[in-house]
Formats: structure tokens, sequence, C-alpha cells
């Protein structure tokens, strides 16, 4: 199979517009663009009654209406109408400006300017009309990483480095060009800092001797995001990742501001489960949706409750909280502790492979329990029979532990609350006119495993419940910078705790890539959720498990 480099949907102005600009900025890439209708642009063709306005010289963001004028804001500054009127000319269309501003073709004629949009698409991309897309699955499935560049999309972001501000006072000291080991720091007539770029070495010794704070460390947004040092610049300046280093957090998608780093959709697999599913019918498959407890602040225009029902309406058996996982492992973690003396949590599948990948030494202190998200699908798999299990959450390295041999058999496919909502969107469900369904599994404890310290509670509580005669000295890790220091520690025998409880995301689950929402307001919300529990215990929360 030819591969594609640049997939483009819809065969409008704008779709042969992408493809044009697309073929001009990357030469001999492959672009395909598909179009449901035998032939492209049929609408540009009823512009200006036939006459084809191509754009206004006084556009600006108040002509515009609807929910995206940042959008529109965007797009006006980075292709105002002296850009349009050129990139018409590109391909052949000469413009002229009327006595009201507007911009319309020389030729007056919108057949002419579809017939030059076309024929420049066509000698950049494959064009093929008749072709109505019904699903995507992205993806390159030879890459095991769950996280990916989308090189072509990877382009905007200048690769800055060290740079020397206009805060430099061009002071005598030149203590920058001193501590300088590369020849790389010289002064010019003025006395002001230039950094060579051939021979600077991204040392940061500059930076840190610099009395104003004048040179600074100016690196891509998905750079800063991964803590880990995952993410470098190839030949082409494109962000790559190295596989061995990456914990597949999802940072880095989440601060990619051209959606150029994604994480790998099963949301195809999720359908098809639902579609081989049906609850109506004795003896058909049974489908669970496993639901992270940081859901409770995530649909906030709609109640949980119509959340809940608006899952069955897409055809889920049944919704049951991830929390009741959490609160099996927070009983066996407890026990685990007390046994061992000193344990790392198991629940963060980021912070496992962050260990497994930079402290190999470590391995020995990670909980051997599943996740709440495994646990809790063993537990449907093994009493339900033709049972299936989607678990649907914030967090996109849970897509790669659905992948290892310890989980595979219990989770089928996991979604992220982001793609949850693409579901809802594609019944056109509006869960906010739903009645209200009920979701009470789990106990108060079980539920705040959302946020960091959540767990250590847990494992706490669940110890007194257990009679277990232990004192927990927790270490709590909110993100993985925190996780690094805690581990170093424990690496070289000074931790003052018995128990790491790592989250590789700033504030725990409800800071992770998938979420619809971000901030504090969240860690607000998983408590209030988990104090509206029925089940005040985790013993009281497990003797009810009843998921037939």
């Amino acid at each position: 199979m030819q591969r594609t480099d640049l997939l483009i949907i819809g065969g409008g102005a704008a779709g042969l517009a992408a493809a044009v600009l697309a073929g001009q900025r990357y030469p001999g890439r492959r672009i395909l663009l598909l179009e449901k209708a035998p032939r492209v642009g049929k609408k540009l063709l009823a512009t200006g009654n036939g006459t084809c306005n191509l754009s206004h010289r006084g556009a600006s963001v108040k002509d515009y209406h609807g929910g995206g004028l940042k959008t529109v804001e965007t797009v006006l500054a980075d292709f105002p109408p002296e850009a349009a009127t050129a990139f018409f000319r590109s391909v052949g269309v000469e413009t002229v400006i009327r006595e009201d501003d507007r911009i319309y073709p020389l030729c007056v004629s919108a057949a002419a300017v579809l017939d030059c949009l076309r024929l420049a698409a066509a000698s950049v991309a494959e064009l093929r009309c008749d072709c109505a897309v019904t699903a995507l699955s992205g993806g390159d499935k030879s890459n095991s990483n769950i996280i990916e560049v989308l090189e072509i999309a990877c382009d905007e972001c200048p690769v800055g480095g060290y740079e020397v501000t206009n805060a430099c006072r061009g002071c005598l000291a030149h203590r920058c060009e001193d501590v300088c080991k590369f020849g790389a720091l010289t002064f010019d007539k003025d006395h002001v800092a230039h950094i060579d770029k051939s021979k600077c070495k991204e040392c940061g010794a500059c930076a840190k001797v610099c009395p104003f704070t004048a040179i600074v460390s100016r690196k891509r947004p998905c750079q800063n995001a991964c803590k880990v040092k995952a993410i470098s610049m190839n030949e082409n300046n494109e962000a790559k990742i190295d596989n061995s280093k990456c914990i597949q957090c999802g940072a880095c998608v989440y601060q990619c501001p051209f959606g150029a780093i994604t994480d790998k959709s099963f949301i195809i697999d999720a359908i098809e489960i639902l579609k081989n599913g049906n609850r109506f019918i004795e003896g058909g498959n049974k489908v669970f949706a496993v639901v992270a407890p940081s859901i409770s602040s995530q649909f906030s225009y709609a109640k949980l409750g119509q959340v809940i029902t608006g899952l069955k309406e897409l055809g889920f058996h049944d919704v049951v909280e991830a929390a009741l996982g959490a609160d099996i492992v927070a009983m066996s973690e407890a026990r685990e502790l007390a046994e061992k003396g000193i344990l790392t949590s198991s629940c963060c599948p980021a912070f496992v492979q962050y260990i497994k990948a930079t402290f190999p030494d470590l391995q020995k202190y990670i909980s051997h329990n599943l996740s709440p998200m495994a646990a809790l699908a063993k537990y449907i798999k093994e009493n339900t029979s033709n049972a299936k299990v989607v678990f649907i959450g914030p967090c996109t390295a849970k897509k790669a532990e659905a992948q290892l041999d310890t989980v595979k058999d219990y989770v089928d496919a996991v979604l992220t609350f982001e793609e949850l909502q693409a579901l809802f969107d594609s019944r056109d469900l509006d869960i906010a006119s739903l009645e209200e369904g009920v979701l009470d599994n789990a106990s108060y404890y079980g539920r705040i495993f959302a946020r960091s310290g959540g767990l250590t509670d847990a494992a706490a509580h669940a110890m007194k419940e257990q009679n277990i005669d232990f004192e927990i000295k927790p270490v709590v890790c909110d993100g993985i910078e925190a996780c690094r220091v805690a581990l170093l520690k424990l690496g070289k025998g000074v931790l003052d705790g018995n128990f790491i409880e790592g989250m590789a995301c700033i504030g725990g689950c409800i800071g992770g890539a998938g979420c619809l929402t971000h901030g504090e307001k969240n860690k607000a919300e998983v408590d209030k959720y988990g104090r509206e529990a029925l089940e005040k215990n985790i013993t009281d929360a497990i003797s009810v498990l009843n998921l037939k």
C-alpha cells in the first residue's frame, strides 16, 4: 500500500486551497484529497451569484459570527486579504478590488476560479471524488509507540535553543563569555552578547551566570512538555520521539499547538465492539464501559447521570466506575506494602514505564498489582460471560497499558474523554437533554484515586480497615519531575518514606492529556464526587460486587 503523507477530507474551496498550499510547501510529498460528491468545488460555483467574491480588503473578526472567533482571528493574522490575493495569483487568478473593497477575480467567473484551483490542486495532489469518509483510524501500525509525530504537520515552531534577549545590558564582567567553553559567545561593538548557533552546545552555562537573566532557553512546546527528554528535532526540524525514553503520558500531545503530535486512536475498535454487542439478545456480547473517576469533572455542560445515560445510548450494556477497581487495588496494595516494607505504586502506567526505562534497578519495588482499570476489567471478564470492556478516561498511557501481555486479555479498547465526546457527536446525542442515569459502584477512597494524593489516602485507610499494624510514610509525587526526585532518593537509600505514589501528570489523572477540561477546579470536583459515594468504606464497596 502506498504511503500518503497528507490526507485532506473535503474538496471544497478550502480543501483545494489546502492541497495547493501543502504542495507548494512540501514538494514531493504524496497528498490525497477525498470528496464525497461527484466533483470538487460545487459550492464555489454559487459564490457571489457566480461571480466569485474571493475576499474583502477590510476583513476582520467582527465580520464573522459563531463561537470560534479566536480561530478566525488567528487565520486572518496568518492569511490576511493581501495573502489571499497573492495565493490566487499563484494559481492563475488575477484579482480586482471594487469600490466596496470586495475582492473579485478579474474574469468575474466562479467557474474559471474553480478550474484554476482544481488544476493547481491536481498538479500536486491526487483528487478522488465519490469517496465518502465514514471513519478514520490513524497511526503508523509499524510504530509500537502510542504517541507519534505527524511529520507533515510539524513545521511552525522555531528551533530556538539559548538566545540573548534585549535584557542584555552589555555588562563589563562578560561572565557569559568567560564560562562558555566552546567560543560560542561574543560581544559586538555595543557590548551586546551574541550566540553563534554553529558553536553552541546548549549546555546552559551562560544562562546560569548572567546576572540579568538575559539569556534564555526557548524550546518548542513539545520539548518543554516532555520531562523525560524523549523529544528532539530531526534534520528537517521536525520533532522525533525516542521510544526507549517515551513513557506515553501524552504531555506533548496536549501542548502541541498544531496537533502535530498525536496518540493513536482505537475509536474504530470501540465502535466495532459496540456494533457486535447487543444487550437485548441472550448470549450476545455485553459491552461494559469502565469510566475513570475524573469523568466527574469533564462534561461540564451536562450532569454526570446524563453522561451515563448517553453511554448506554451508545450501546453499552452497563457503566462501571474504575474507582471500584481502585478500591480493589487499595486493599491489595496496602497488604503488599506491609509485607515488603517499601513500595512504588502501579496505578499510573506512565510512572511504571518511567521506572522501567530510567530506573531499571528499582523495578523490584513496583507493586505487583494491576492498575484499577485492569483489575476491574479482569473481575468483569471472570464473572460475566461474553463480556467486552472499553475503558474511558483522560490517559493516553492507558492505551499502551492495554497492549501489555498482562492486561490485553481483560481490556478490549481504550478511549479518552475527547474520543467519547466524538462518539456522542457522531450520534448527534445531546446528552444535556437526557434523563439522569445512576453511577454508584465505588467508595469515596476509590473515587479520589483520580487526583494526586488520593491513592495514598486510600492505602492508609485500607490498612485501618484490614487492621494492618504498619506506619505508611508516603511520598506523593505530583508530576514526573517529582517522581524523578523521589526515585533518585530511593535509589541512593535516602528516601524519607516507604511508599511512593507516582503520578506522571500534574494533579494526577485529572491532568491527563485526554481531558476535556483542565484546571485546579477538577480536583475539587473529584473530591465532591468522592463525598457523594454511598459506600464510605472500601470494604463496603468491594462487598457488593455484582456485575452480572
